[in-house]
């Protein structure tokens, strides 16, 4: 069972500058947070931690050979447990998400993404995910 006093959001975002900016927002929302700048490294993480997060963070265009939503699936597929939050500047909220994923287009307000992951989690703690 996931500790809920003190949450562990993964941040996957490739520009440095939006990562600080995402994580310090994330922080002060009262989450732990670990980062990563490409979905495999994403991945990669989650496999380490056993899926052990409460919430996925991640843009949707990055550098590789998986982006965002890719991630999003596979980690909806795997960790159905784990909150998941997309956001893109470029691509539109109509995109299809996976599971109960909720979109936030970018640029987004300084609350909105600790206030929608808190959202997500309650959620998921009321339908028992």
């Amino acid at each position: 069972m996931k500790d809920l006093s003190n949450p562990v959001v993964l941040l996957v975002e490739d520009e440095p500058l939006i990562r600080m900016f995402a994580a310090e927002l994330l922080e002060n929302g009262g989450f732990e947070v670990i980062e990563a700048a490409t979905a495999r490294a994403a991945l990669s993480m989650l496999e380490k931690r056993n899926g052990e997060l409460a919430a996925l963070f991640t843009d949707v265009d990055m550098p590789g050979d998986m982006n965002g939503l890719e991630l999003a699936g596979i980690v909806h597929s795997r960790w159905p447990s784990i909150a998941l939050l997309v956001t893109s500047g470029v691509v539109r909220a109509s995109t299809s998400l996976p599971g109960s994923a909720v979109f936030l287009k970018k640029p987004y307000t300084s609350a909105a993404p600790a206030r929608l992951i808190r959202e997500l989690m309650r959620e998921r703690l009321t339908v028992g995910v």
